[in-house]
């Protein structure tokens, strides 16, 4: 038996065959070839730098599904179909919205795909997919499997391969998807395990791709502590919880971190209530950057323009706001009411989405009406924003304090200038 696994990329996706600091390999692929039996073939394809034949031959065909690759998902998904051959879907976006999905396949995988890919291997074989799979037992994450990052071409991303820690968000922040996808119960990896992971990555440099690395403070400690023999540098996504606790933030410098990506969101403490961010409300956003500064961890802070707080000049003082506390970075989303999000469901209530097109959910599109902008008009401020941090003046005024990890500041600052010159503004 012979399974093809695909990553699908839209055309108009940037980075697309390009390696980037940006482009990191998908992880769901390489798991779920982690948890095939040896006995099947195997075979992963990132769209983002590879092409996909569409005459290959293959037993099952698996697609891993986001919202804006939904499109390219389906029409692949329906091309395969014609040939006779059989489909299985999963992935974030499948797993909200499975019926939609399953008018161009044959079965949806909904939740976590680890856990159901062995029995739909199993069907499969017997030719007896069935629909819908779904964990019945609610969000679990046991085994715990090493993906195999063999399986993709990893000489072609600027990181040929990442290590995740934690599963699930227990805040809950109504425009994001990772709690309705993995659950609001915060999972966590064993140590040793993680170690071993790490041990495998031949660069120095460790990218963890969890939503928020210490959202258990306590087994972040023990993860940092056990780190710092390695004498790796790494880069995670953290609240800005972080700069509450002293030894934490210590650990984490002392382990190697040398960047941190916070979502920031918003500077309206009446936009963060109404989310259900309230983490960002517990300390002032400046202090907290100045202590994580003052451990030598550069910045990438994470903005949403749109939310009905949101007034003409938010665009301004969020500008303002990382001139002034020399972010390293910052990007800039529009907001986006994902599919399966509290969001989503509250403005389909009130009327304001505008589209169904889930190319457009990029973050980079607008597609509901904003309570206090024109959609055209919040785009383009959005974009005029990434222009206004991404050139030549902005990158001398931010520039860090002193040259550690200077190169990260480049590598990162050069990434969104390119983005900036194809298209993101």
């Amino acid at each position: 038996m012979k399974v093809v696994l695909i990553a699908p990329a839209a055309g108009s996706y940037i980075w697309r065959k390009k390696k980037s600091a940006f482009t990191l390999p998908p992880m769901a692929l390489p798991l779920l070839a982690a948890v095939t039996p040896r006995e099947i073939t195997v075979q992963c394809l990132d769209e983002a730098v590879a092409d996909v034949d569409l005459n290959l031959r293959a037993d099952l065909v698996g697609l891993s599904v986001m919202t804006a690759n939904a499109p390219r998902g389906y029409a692949l998904a329906d091309h395969f179909r014609s040939r006779g051959l059989p489909v299985v879907m999963g992935g974030i976006h499948v797993s909200s919205l499975p019926e939609e999905a399953l008018t161009h396949c044959d079965a949806v995988a909904v939740g976590e795909g680890e856990h159901l890919w062995p029995q739909v291997l199993a069907d499969a074989s017997r030719g007896r997919l069935r629909p819908i799979y779904k964990n019945e037992n609610g969000q679990t994450w046991t085994g715990f499997p090493t993906p195999r990052w063999e399986m993709l071409a990893q000489h072609k991303y600027f990181i040929p391969r990442t290590v995740q820690v934690s599963r699930g968000c227990p805040v809950g922040c109504s425009f994001c998807s990772v709690s309705s996808f993995f659950g609001r119960n915060f999972r966590t990896k064993p140590v040793e395990k993680v170690l071993a992971e790490v041990r495998q990555v031949p660069r120095k440099l460790l990218v963890f791709v969890d939503d928020n690395l210490v959202g258990n403070p306590e087994y972040a400690k023990e993860l940092f502590e056990a780190l710092i023999p390695f004498r790796k540098k790494w880069v995670a996504q953290c609240s800005l919880s972080v700069a509450e606790d002293r030894e934490l933030l210590a650990l984490a410098a002392r382990s190697g971190c040398i960047g941190m990506l916070i979502g920031f969101e918003s500077l309206s403490v009446a936009a963060m209530a109404r989310i259900g961010k309230k983490v960002n409300l517990r300390q002032s956003y400046d202090s907290a950057i100045r202590k994580i500064h003052e451990r030598g961890i550069q910045i990438q802070g994470s903005f949403i323009f749109g939310f009905d707080e949101d007034r003409a000049n938010t665009v301004d003082e969020t500008l303002e706001f990382v001139r002034r506390n020399k972010l390293s970075g910052a990007n800039y989303c529009l907001l986006t009411p994902f599919p399966g999000t509290r969001l989503f469901d509250e403005l389909e209530q009130e009327g304001r989405i505008l589209s169904r097109d889930w190319l457009l959910y990029d973050r980079n599109h607008v597609v509901y009406h904003p309570a206090h902008f024109l959609p055209e008009d919040l785009r383009r401020k959005t974009e005029w924003a990434y222009r206004q941090t991404y050139n030549l003046r902005s990158l001398w005024n931010r520039r860090p304090i002193t040259f550690q990890h200077y190169s990260l500041y480049l590598a990162l600052n050069f990434g969104y200038w390119r983005g900036v010159r194809k298209g993101k503004g």
